[in-house]
């Protein structure tokens, strides 16, 4: 059965099926629902194309081969999940680890078979730098496949390319769009201590402006007495910004736009907000 639009399928939906098509991923009823576009997404949807509805999936038209590629990528995506926790395990350990979640295409469980796996980490405040050499350091020891930038082959490899302290949870205002929306939401918890997965979220209500139904954001007061015996002394602030200051330099000659700071680094070397603004436009 082919449409454009129906008493289901009204323009919040229609534009969602829009939106996931860039990315070959045909929505079901329920995920629809979920990931209908909010008001902020609409006028980003200008054109009108044909959708097909088949065994409850929907997708734009001559794209019946989303639903092999729904079926594959989601048995892909469970082994690599696996991969996953069988690192978060021992990552957890680390006391001042407070989350660890799964991004990217393998946050919806649509990672293909030569993927990377990303991965954001938060830590407790100051302890960023500090935390995330214990990271590596373990990762190393235990024989974790870790990718490292340029590389090619990616398979399977840990890309951990999100990291924030406690203390910066937002996400920068110029870098707030449809598309970043998208990957806060999709985020799929691993290790979440002191509810720092709805602190996060919190801090990035503004989500809702875009994907409306996407998550469901409580009302979580943080208590700073739980996390008083992991805030640092000024003998540890001191070290981690002699961690932060080593790390920095050894990467100095390869940053090009990733975001690095005290308290956050984010290693997005490609601007994937403005490719999927452009191809919503074109």
């Amino acid at each position: 059965m082919g449409f454009q639009n129906s008493a289901f399928l009204g323009e919040e939906e229609t534009a969602s099926i829009y939106y996931h098509d860039i990315f070959d991923y045909a929505l079901d009823a329920k995920e629809i629902i979920k990931w209908r576009v909010g008001e902020k997404g609409l006028a980003l949807f200008t054109k009108t194309k044909e959708i097909l509805n088949k065994d409850g999936f929907y997708f734009l038209k001559n794209k019946e081969n989303l639903l092999y590629k729904k079926t594959l990528r989601e048995r892909i995506s469970n082994r690599k999940l696996e991969i996953v926790k069988k690192n978060a395990s021992v990552l957890n350990k680390i006391p001042t680890v407070l989350g660890i979640f799964v991004t990217g295409a393998l946050a919806m469980n649509n990672a293909e078979e030569e993927s990377d796996v990303d991965l954001m980490i938060i830590t407790n405040r100051n302890s960023l730098w500090l935390t995330r050499l214990l990271v590596y350091l373990i990762l190393k020891v235990i024989n974790s496949s870790v990718r490292k930038p340029g590389e090619i082959y990616q398979k399977d490899k840990l890309c951990l390319n999100i990291w924030l302290d406690e203390s910066a949870l937002s996400w920068n205002l110029q870098d707030r769009n449809i598309y970043s929306a998208h990957e806060i939401a999709q985020i799929k918890s691993i290790v979440d201590k002191g509810d720092i997965y709805q602190r996060f979220l919190q801090k990035n209500i503004w989500i809702l402006d875009y994907w409306p139904n996407s998550v469901k954001i409580e009302n979580i007061k943080h208590k700073t007495k739980n996390y008083s015996k992991n805030k640092y002394s000024n003998k540890g602030c001191l070290f981690e910004r002699f961690c932060f200051w080593i790390q920095y330099k050894y990467m100095e000659k390869r940053i090009t736009r990733e975001k690095i700071s005290l308290h956050k680094a984010i290693f997005h070397p490609k601007n994937w907000g403005e490719a999927v603004l452009k191809k919503l436009s074109s």
